[in-house]
């Protein structure tokens, strides 16, 4: 559903700053970065991933070291042609572009095909940035943030299985867990974002020993915005406001048509990325406001169910987000960049 950019990214802005620096604050963060960051999501899809794309750029806390476009289900009606990770990889380089953003070279494309078995990568750029920043000496810790399929990571640790060992994956998707949730009424039976490619979930939960933050769908669903807050906390905060409510509410227009709203809330399920990474705690660092339990890392069964296995690894589920915290930091960043922009 996002429009798709076509030929070069035109000028928005005569304005204009890079990674790792926030001309915007009057009052500015103490320099330098606590985490680096690798973005992962299907821009070309649900709009979600939009906000929680602009929400790290404004942070300027976390390291962005690469931002992958990547594909969809083919047949996704967000985006149903064989060139979804392509159409995100343009989709960046509007949002970069928007926002008078010239660190372009961080944006790297991803397959635009699943994992056809799981012991076949699928070479792309993507994993090629993916294992140079896993395996690139550094001290700070790295986060994988990933709001869409698995693709290219399950193809980059299947390349490169060190890479394990250097990196956190954060990820939004995966179905409830029995004992912490149940599925929504009329839910997919297998979760929206595993669906894209089950086998590349399989990769990173069964086979890589790849430590895991899940946002499973159960958790997603509670980062509800009001349309309200879109209208007034969003929409008037500039071009750049108004083009994430634009893309927002063209969805929720025909989702109505299709019979399913009208609505007045919308969730930006793909915010917690920046929750868990860029907003965590001063001292003792860690997602402290938002609630987790440890459990053995399940084994993801064919049809998206999990399966107990013996001496499993460790990983996070969580169970709740603090939305406060994520969304009020989102409106004063888009607030206070706009003023920046727009000023003369």
């Amino acid at each position: 559903m996002t429009r798709i950019p076509r030929g070069s990214a035109p000028t928005y802005t005569t304005k204009s700053w890079t990674l790792g620096t926030a001309p915007w604050q009057a009052l500015p963060t103490p320099p330098g970065s606590r985490t680096r960051v690798i973005i992962d999501n299907d821009f070309s899809g649900d709009p979600d991933d939009l906000y929680q794309l602009v929400h790290h750029l404004l942070s300027p806390t976390v390291d962005i070291r690469a931002v992958i476009g990547s594909h969809l289900r083919e047949g996704d009606a967000f985006d149903p042609g064989p060139d979804s990770a392509s159409n995100a990889t343009a989709v960046v380089h509007d949002v970069f572009a928007r926002m008078g953003l010239d660190s372009t070279g961080v944006i790297v494309q991803g397959s635009n095909l699943p994992l056809t078995d799981p012991r076949s990568p699928r070479p792309s750029a993507a994993v090629d940035a993916i294992i140079a920043e896993a395996l690139r000496e550094d001290d700070s810790p790295l986060f994988y943030v990933a709001g869409a399929g698995l693709t290219d990571l399950a193809s980059a640790v299947l390349t490169q299985p060190k890479i394990a060992e250097h990196m956190t994956v954060v990820w939004i998707g995966g179905n409830e867990h029995e004992g912490l949730a149940s599925p929504p009424p009329h839910a997919m039976p297998i979760e929206y974002n595993l669906f894209i490619d089950v086998t590349a979930g399989q990769v990173v939960f069964n086979d890589s020993e790849l430590p895991i933050w899940q946002v499973p769908r159960n958790v997603y669903r509670q980062c509800l915005v009001s349309d309200a807050e879109l209208r007034l906390r969003v929409a008037a905060t500039g071009d750049l406001g108004r083009y994430l409510y634009d893309e927002t509410i063209a969805v929720t227009t025909r989702s109505a048509e299709h019979g399913r709203g009208p609505a007045e809330t919308y969730a930006l399920g793909d915010s917690p990325l920046v929750l868990l990474t860029a907003l965590q705690s001063l001292f003792e660092p860690d997602s402290s406001s938002s609630h987790h339990q440890v459990i053995p890392t399940p084994t993801i069964e064919a049809d998206g169910s999990y399966a107990a296995r013996d001496h499993a690894r460790p990983m996070r589920v969580y169970t709740h987000v603090d939305t406060r915290l994520m969304l009020e930091d989102m409106y004063l960043k888009l607030q206070e960049f706009d003023a920046w922009l727009s000023a003369p």
